[in-house]
């Protein structure tokens, strides 16, 4: 879905999942929106009774330890940026 913006814009959707973090923290990354875009979040909990990806992950003790270190990166913002469109581009 694109995101057209200017005097005539179109209202767009950006549709992410996320993990909320340490004190309730939710993190988006959205690149294709200029800096200073004024946006609506609307929060939509999925429900606990199924169990999730990271909960059967998390079943596997090596798992678990990659699991545990990513949210340890993410926590001391030790991230790698990869914007996709350039990513395709190399990969053609």
């Amino acid at each position: 879905m694109g995101v057209e913006m200017g005097a005539k814009s179109m209202l767009s959707g950006i549709k992410q999942k996320a993990i909320v973090g340490k004190n309730g923290k939710i993190e988006l990354s959205a690149t294709e929106l200029p800096e200073g875009t004024v946006v609506e979040v609307i929060v939509l909990v999925e429900p606990l009774n199924e169990e999730d990806e990271t909960t059967y992950l998390l079943k596997s003790e090596t798992n678990k330890k990659h699991l545990l270190k990513a949210l340890e990166n993410v926590e001391k913002e030790n991230l790698i940026y990869v914007d996709l469109d350039e990513y395709e581009k190399s990969c053609l």
